[in-house]
């Protein structure tokens, strides 16, 4: 498989709203397994395939734990439906915008429908993590990211950390 590159904030091609699947190919399938191998290969946890210059629909996880057996997990075409009025505090990164850490506040328990990598529907009820993640990669797909719930001198001082990182890289 293939290690795909990762667009860095602020690149406009963050913004760009994912189109939905509708073909289920081995195209799909090698985007899949070429998003899972980027984001194990950058120490992630979930990748849109906004963020790898694709722009469909596709979110890859795996939330297993450093020392758990992989668990991956594919949603393509995500909707996700707030349970609860009651929001949590987590503290999210992005691979996105490497080094750069904050607190969001996102519903606590929500309901995600979508369909896995061979097109089957399923339905699934979350909170904590995979509630935070899912929520966090959906916004990816809809040209949103992290730093956009912060305040516009915490999304300049994270604009210049990533530019320092990338160039630190690069």
């Amino acid at each position: 498989m293939a290690l795909l590159p990762i667009l860095h904030y602020p690149d406009p091609r963050l913004r760009t709203i994912a189109k939905e699947v509708s073909v289920f190919d081995d195209d799909l399938q090698t985007l899949i397994a070429d998003m899972f191998d980027t984001m194990y290969d950058a120490k992630g946890i979930g990748l849109a395939a906004t963020q790898v210059d694709r722009h469909v629909r596709v979110v890859v996880m795996d939330l297993a734990g450093e020392n758990e057996e992989p668990r991956p997990q594919v949603f393509i075409n995500p909707v996700v439906t707030p349970l609860t009025d009651e929001r949590c505090p987590y503290k999210e990164g992005c691979l996105s915008i490497p080094e750069v850490y904050d607190e969001i506040m996102r519903p606590a328990r929500v309901r995600i429908e979508a369909l896995d990598a061979d097109g089957q529907a399923f339905t699934i009820e979350a909170d904590g993590l995979l509630a935070v993640c899912i929520q966090h990669e959906l916004d990816h797909l809809n040209g949103v990211l992290f730093v956009d719930y912060l305040s516009r001198l915490k999304q300049d001082r994270a604009r210049d950390k990533v530019r320092k990182v990338v160039a630190k890289k690069g």
